[in-house]
């Protein structure tokens, strides 16, 4: 089975106009990969050019599945790439630099993975330089490769990946794969949801979760109180009820202490 999907969708990325590839994007049709049904709700999977996958890496940021934006961004660069006389292996990387995250998401991440002394791990001096210098040290991806969408809406987690037979199928299609490639690489899943998803494709691969980062906080500005306690940067009295701080302090212990078993 190919690894990836890249040489199907290369000519229709190349030789379609930008406004065709923007209405691709705001309801995909040519880029079309599969679709089902859960109930009465529409299930789509689109090409996007998320296949570039870091054989080198050490770390794995692993996010729930491209959102529309993403999908814009990774096809207008990998149709630039293109056109501009790129190999296929450069304008899949290319491409996938727009998976990066940035702005408060990324500076939240960064700041719990130090906290637990990820950098350390990884002899870094911050995982900020996964972001610039140490690039090559890091793999970003979705549990969920490319982009899904319900009723034409961005994916959120519902219906579920792992009880729907349609994404689940998807995950271990293209995620397994991936971190099948990669057994000695850290993989952080972010959210609950996708830590689930990383779990059972560890369980589907018989590999071990000791480098799966359980327990993050997921890193969006929306779960910034968590964050602030997560970093110790709000005392316990300070929180509000929303936020369960037992279970933020045993994640916290179980990260440090699966990191600092590392070899």
């Amino acid at each position: 089975m190919a690894n990836d999907l890249f040489s199907e969708f290369r000519h229709a990325l190349r030789d379609m106009s930008e406004a065709d590839l923007l209405a691709e994007i705001a309801r995909p049709q040519k880029l079309l990969i599969s679709s089902d049904h859960n109930g009465a709700r529409a299930l789509d999977v689109a090409y996007a050019p998320f296949d570039h996958v870091n054989l080198n890496a050490d770390i794995v940021i692993v996010g729930l599945t491209p959102g529309r934006q993403q999908m814009r961004n990774a096809l207008l660069e990998a149709r630039r790439c293109l056109k501009a006389g790129f190999s296929d292996e450069a304008a899949k990387s290319a491409a996938k630099v727009f998976a990066s995250f940035s702005g408060p998401m990324r500076t939240n991440l960064i700041a719990m993975l130090d906290s637990v002394g990820v950098n350390q791990a990884l002899r870094l001096a911050s995982t900020a330089t996964l972001w610039g210098a140490d690039a090559n040290r890091v793999h970003f991806t979705s549990a969920l490769r490319y982009p899904v969408f319900v009723d034409n809406e961005n994916y959120s987690g519902a219906p579920s990946m792992l009880s729907t037979t349609f994404l689940r199928k998807q995950l271990m299609q293209w995620f397994a794969a991936e971190m099948a490639a990669l057994p000695n690489a850290v993989f952080v899943p972010l959210g609950p949801k996708v830590t689930e998803a990383v779990e059972a494709a560890a369980s589907h691969l018989g590999m071990s979760t000791a480098r799966v980062l359980s327990g993050l906080p997921h890193p969006s500005g929306a779960n910034a109180e968590r964050i602030a306690f997560f970093l110790g940067r709000k005392k316990r009295e300070d929180i509000s009820a929303k936020v369960d701080a037992n279970r933020l302090l045993s994640c916290r212990a179980s990260l440090e202490a699966k990191i600092g078993s590392w070899g």
